[in-house]
């Protein structure tokens, strides 16, 4: 067994791209061994913003050899009139590598039976460079010179080593080989690997961690010391830190912490503020004192050794300060500003030119949070709340503070409403209204917030499917997708049960069929990332009412039964009871006094029982009376009953009652899709 090493220099990388870009080519490369029937043990990874590189360790001498039978032409036409082989035949042999002879006949066709002798894993590994790294696919690209190759950043060099053996191949000017580079200035020099197994020491020996998991780790042990040592707290555990941490890794190839300062005057600026600053614009760590009050210093990471770090700790210092004179400035100012101007000129800027202002969005908006606040049991107190925040939500984005840093959105808001007078509800929501800021993000917690979020993402939603603008692919400019998982998210956490379809029926847009669709492929997704079976996703986003509370407590639901020897019957016969309901030529009501037959009472018994109090009952409640009450009576009915009785009226009735039935386990889910086989 032997180990393959693969290194592509390059120029660096942006921080976001390095990660993605190092899992694609461990793919690609896996991918491409595993179709040339090459087998391996395991790849190791391995990234920094000039390198991306993979070991495969345990890796075969020769591809695995192989039988394989090939079918061919049909025997019809394997043989001219006078009993020659035809050219079908003749083609289809050389094709493989056989003579017509050699061909074998089995039923009405005749097979190639080949052997593929093994090859050599050298020979196999001259094609990585067309097959795996000229495929790579990125978000964005460099081309140089006048080549129309493109990639990520523009290839320096090439690493392609079989234990200690180079398998050249070459990408435009640059030929894959054994020598690498070290760090920019701590190793500015070119070196040669004796085996593809000595990369990591080498590269550390020159100063380069490119195992990138040991380097983050590397990266939080040393600022962790550095806030024990000064008795801070650091977080580095949440998403956004999690996130910074990853960024800062790929940013670097030797990492060394250091501590910068700034002027205590600057934490009279909001905390959200001074952090953005640090850690959002300038990618440093924030700290808080022992008693969690935000420090006047910040944690930083440079991409080399600790000499002249004195210079490096003033001009970091030297750039925040620019930033935080901003922050300062922008703040003072504006609290000088009045909410009621801000609105006022809001009707001047555009939400979209084929939509209109942000004034007639939130017009539109503060009528929708309206009904939500109904259906959301708001009290009076919090229905007024929920239309002064309607009124104003938008007004920050005409605040210097926001112009300036746009990721305060919201933030800024809910503190100038507090300044302004205005009370915690309407504050909070003007922060919320935002919420969640990525796919699995924080939900809003106040009441009036979540329905204020919920009615924005609804008139965006709907009011850019009216203009046309609908994700269409990959293609979603203006994040609907997020919009509508959010509001997915905020329905099922509020539990809002109502019937969507419905909900906007009355209000004046357009393609809503189109919003119903795309609302359901983002529960579907939701769903699905819950590990729920897919037909019982499918079955539960068919139900007859678009009800999304409903349709995310139901799924799970009938997830955790599926295991259960009573959930097949119970299936079988609910769906039953679907497909004859189906057969209805109209849908009638029924009337006992035509029943002949004691099951049918029973039945319509049952039925009746099932509709007291349906629609209070939870998911699991209506689940366990359908299968205790309703199936068992659906089996005796199904055993003594002709459903499609001769007699018309006795038929209709049948029907109708199987009709009812239907609709009643239709506002769970359409069974007839769960799969039972």
């Amino acid at each position: 067994m032997a180990n393959y090493l693969l290194e592509i220099g390059l120029e660096e990388m942006p921080a976001h791209l390095v990660t993605p870009a190092i899992n694609q080519l461990a793919e690609r490369l896996s991918d491409f061994l595993n179709e040339n029937r090459l087998e391996f043990d395991a790849i190791r990874k391995f990234s920094t913003p000039r390198r991306l590189a993979v070991l495969v360790e345990g890796l075969a001498e020769n591809s695995e050899a192989m039988d394989e039978e090939v079918k061919g032409p049909s025997a019809k036409i394997a043989k001219d009139a006078e009993g020659n082989w035809s050219k079908a035949i003749q083609g289809f042999s050389r094709g493989q590598g056989v003579t017509p002879d050699d061909l074998v006949l089995k039923g009405d066709y005749y097979f190639a039976n080949k052997h593929i002798a093994g090859v050599a894993a050298q020979e196999i590994l001259t094609k990585v460079g067309d097959e795996v790294i000229s495929k790579m696919q990125f978000k964005t690209y460099m081309k140089w010179g006048n080549n129309s190759f493109l990639f990520v950043r523009p290839i320096q060099w090439m690493i392609s080593l079989l234990d200690a053996e180079v398998v050249p191949f070459k990408i435009l000017d640059v030929t894959a080989g054994n020598t690498t580079r070290g760090h920019r200035f701590l190793s500015n020099q070119e070196f040669t690997l004796g085996h593809a197994t000595d990369y990591a020491k080498v590269l550390t020996d020159n100063f380069v961690m490119v195992d990138a998991g040991a380097r983050k780790a590397e990266i939080s042990q040393q600022i962790k010391k550095i806030a024990t040592d000064h008795g801070w707290k650091v977080e580095l555990s949440d998403e956004k830190h999690v996130e910074l941490l990853e960024e800062v890794n790929n940013l670097v190839e030797y990492p060394t912490a250091f501590v910068g300062s700034f002027d205590e005057k600057y934490l009279s600026v909001p905390e959200e503020v001074l952090v953005t600053s640090m850690r959002d614009n300038q990618r440093y760590f924030e700290v808080y004192t022992a008693e969690g009050k935000l420090a006047p210093h910040f944690i930083s990471v440079r991409n080399g050794n600790a000499e002249g770090m004195k210079n490096v700790i003033l001009g970091n210092e030297k750039v925040l300060v620019a930033r935080l004179e901003d922050a300062e400035f922008f703040w003072k100012e504006d609290q000088k500003l009045k909410i009621a101007d801000l609105v006022k000129k809001l009707e001047n800027v555009t939400f979209h030119a084929k939509i209109g202002s942000i004034t007639e969005h939130m017009a539109r908006t503060k009528a929708i949070a309206a009904h939500l606040a109904d259906i959301a049991k708001l009290t009076e107190s919090e229905k007024t709340d929920v239309a002064r925040a309607a009124d104003i939500y938008k007004f920050d984005l005409l605040t210097g503070m926001v112009g300036e840093f746009d990721e305060l959105q919201g933030v800024m808001g809910e503190k100038y409403a507090l300044l302004a007078g205005e009370n915690g509800n309407v504050a909070a929501a003007v922060r919320e209204h935002y919420m969640p800021v990525s796919a699995e993000g924080d939900l809003p917690e106040t009441a009036v917030g979540s329905v204020l979020a919920a009615a924005d993402k609804i008139d965006s939603i709907l009011s850019f499917f009216s203009a046309g603008l609908i994700p269409s692919g990959s293609n979603d400019p203006y994040a609907l997708r997020r919009a509508a998982q959010g509001l997915t998210r905020i329905i099922e956490k509020f539990n809002w049960h109502f019937d969507f379809s419905e909900f906007i029926a009355t209000l004046d847009y357009e393609n809503k069929e189109q919003v119903i669709d795309f609302l359901k492929g983002r529960v579907q997704k939701l769903l699905l990332d819950k590990k729920i079976r897919h037909d019982i996703v499918e079955a539960t986003i068919a139900a007859n009412t678009m009800d999304i509370a409903n349709m995310m407590e139901i799924a799970p639901m009938l997830n955790s039964h599926k295991d259960e020897a009573t959930f097949k019957p119970a299936i079988e016969n609910i769906s039953r009871v679907i497909n004859l309901a189906k057969k209805a030529e109209q849908v009638g009501t029924v009337s006992p006094e035509l029943f002949e037959n004691e099951a049918e009472g029973i039945l319509h018994e049952a039925t009746e029982e099932l509709k007291a109090g349906w629609a209070n009952l939870s998911a699991s409640e209506k689940y366990d009376i359908l299968v205790n009450k309703g199936v068992p009576a659906i089996n005796n009915f199904f055993e003594n009953v002709m459903v499609m009785a001769e007699d018309e009226k006795v038929r209709h009735n049948r029907l109708a009652l199987l009709t009812e039935l239907s609709a009643l386990t239709g506002t769970m889910a359409d069974f007839s899709l769960i799969n039972t086989k």
